[in-house]
């Protein structure tokens, strides 16, 4: 089928700025390209580093044309911006753990809408905060769970929402990774050094790092919540001082079950996400590194694998199909689709028009607070022993 989008948007050009993601830094490459995919938002503020000449550099190279947009640091920058008549319409955090709540605080208490990576927060506590301020400031709070963007992923979830698979029974669902499987971090390697110590990264690595997405990805798709689970959290390599592997079982509201592994150590792995799901009529699987495919089985016809580009897909997941069958559609892709999602419903509310519920098809702020529950839970019941918590 060669087509791509029905609908490529109704949002105008909004502004945005940025905190961290400085020239050299992965994360916030990605996310400043997949806004720029759509050509729905500017960057034209920035806190790019800690070091003012590496943000000033960054911003040249990123054509930001107004140079007094761009900060020494993020409470200069939040404070100054709200009170411009021009003010960025949102802020977009790519920084470690630790900074994101006082962040994205400031953010809300200057009226600004954030999107933030994953996880929110390090705590509970502050993750509720930000709920809190977000539902009374009534401003928009995305979270940057990628892996749902994936339009086949959404597909999967309209067949469950649909009764495709019946009731569903079991979910397994990985993550394995090898690139932790020896100390880098004490070679230098800056994303192992921050993510791997408790300061900049919280109570987990591998959980708060990949875990989490593992628990938003099944919540998506399958609509399930937790009701209590059990982990067991490893720490492989020694000297490490958070965990590099997990084991935990789930118990889910309405009887089903599932069984999670993420892994930082799983040698000849890169970033094996994978999800498989069992109702009582059919099945799915799918994969992050192969996404434009998942496989369903059923019980009374032959296996199929569904084609992102080649068959029809329920219709909102198709919206967000971008090439035609063949062409591999990715992860910037995928990043790219949570933020055109995130832009067309803030893009109607600064309208002052009601904003469609299909507008809402991206990771919110209530979701990045289910996730760091997530995290704390997973770490309370390693800590306890590997014990049943409730969720």
């Amino acid at each position: 089928m060669i087509e791509g989008p029905k609908d490529p948007g109704k949002a105008g050009r909004l502004t945005y700025g940025m905190v961290g993601g400085g020239r050299g830094a992965f994360i916030g490459d990605v996310h400043r390209k997949a806004v720029a995919m759509d050509g729905k938002a500017e960057l034209v503020a920035g806190c790019f580093s800690q070091s003012y000449e590496i943000t000033r550099a960054t911003g040249e190279a990123w054509g930001i044309v107004d140079k007094s947009r761009l900060y020494k640091n993020f409470e200069d920058m939040l404070k100054a911006e709200g009170q411009r008549k021009d003010k960025i319409d949102f802020i977009v955090i790519v920084t470690p753990n630790n900074t994101h709540y006082p962040i994205a605080r400031l953010a809300l208490e200057n009226g600004i809408h954030v999107v933030c990576d994953k996880p929110l927060t390090t705590t509970r506590r502050d993750a509720e905060e930000l709920v809190r301020l977000t539902r009374e400031k009534r401003l928009l709070f995305g979270v940057t769970y990628t892996y749902t963007g994936y339009p086949i992923v959404k597909h999967m979830r309209e067949m469950v929402r649909n009764g495709d698979l019946g009731d569903l029974r079991f979910i397994s669902a990985e993550y394995p990774q090898e690139w932790l499987a020896t100390p880098i971090e004490k070679t230098g390697q800056k994303q192992a050094a921050w993510r791997t110590d408790p300061q900049y990264s919280g109570a987990s690595n591998c959980v708060g790092d990949i875990g989490s997405h593992i628990e938003n990805m099944v919540a998506y798709v399958t609509g399930l919540r937790i009701q209590s689970l059990l982990a067991r959290l490893d720490t492989f390599v020694e000297g490490r001082r958070l965990d590099d592997n997990a084991s935990i079982l789930v118990t889910y509201e309405g009887g089903a079950r599932g069984m999670y592994w993420s892994s930082q150590i799983a040698i000849g792995h890169d970033n094996g996400l994978r999800l498989r799901i069992y109702g009582t009529k059919a099945s799915l699987e799918w994969s992050q590194e192969n996404p434009n495919y998942c496989r369903v089985s059923h019980l009374d016809r032959p296996s199929q694998v569904i084609s992102r580009g080649r068959d029809r897909m329920y219709p909102q997941a198709q919206a967000f199909s971008r090439v035609p069958s063949g062409h591999p559609e990715g992860y910037f892709e995928a990043f790219a689709n949570i933020y055109s999602a995130y832009i067309e419903a803030l893009a109607e509310q600064l309208s002052g028009k009601p904003v469609s519920p299909g507008s809402f098809d991206f990771p919110d702020v209530e979701e990045g607070l289910r996730g760091v529950r997530f995290i704390e839970k997973c770490v309370e019941s390693s800590q306890k022993g590997a014990v049943w918590v409730d969720f």
